[in-house]
């Protein structure tokens, strides 16, 4: 059982799910998160998460959001991510739960892992030709590789575990 709460799961779900796909597909095509998928997921957890959690718990996730994004901020100065990539962690933050840290550590690993062989598969494929023009073929062959696949499948997934299993 996870710890975060499946009616919450199940408030955000609808709403998160889109975005986490969008941004999955914006940084396959463009590799770029969009500063308005980012601020759209952030405000989902700010307008849903008050009828969704407690109010103590949405303020301490809200707390989250802060930190992480100082943290990401950071990471993203020292060239350790992109910016896209730390304002999308941070703006996702606040709808883990902190018992679930550590799952959700392995599903983003996970992710990784299926979103870099897929991503590869697909690149040298005839799958390609279904999307020749997405930046992420031609970017992918040095450091640069579409993480929002990565990470919007992570949230994602999550909350659809949050709502089958959720506390």
């Amino acid at each position: 059982m996870l710890y975060i709460p499946a009616s919450a799961a199940l408030w955000f779900l609808p709403f998160v799910l889109p975005l986490c796909l969008y941004t999955a597909f914006t940084d396959m095509r463009e590799m770029r998160i969009t500063n308005q998928t980012v601020i759209a997921l952030a405000l989902v957890f700010v307008v849903v998460g008050l009828v969704a959690l407690p109010f103590d718990v949405y303020a301490w996730h809200l707390v989250y959001m802060v930190v992480v994004f100082v943290i990401c901020v950071l990471l993203n100065a020292v060239g350790a991510m992109g910016a896209g990539d730390s304002k999308f962690i941070a703006a996702a933050s606040p709808f883990v739960f902190m018992g679930d840290l550590r799952l959700v550590m392995a599903i983003a690993a996970a992710n990784l892992l299926a979103a870099w062989a897929t991503h590869r598969l697909a690149k040298h494929t005839r799958l390609r030709n279904i999307a020749p023009h997405w930046q992420s073929w031609d970017d992918a062959l040095g450091k640069k590789f579409p993480m929002g696949l990565a990470l919007g499948c992570t949230l994602a997934i999550y909350l659809i575990m949050g709502a089958i299993w959720g506390a």
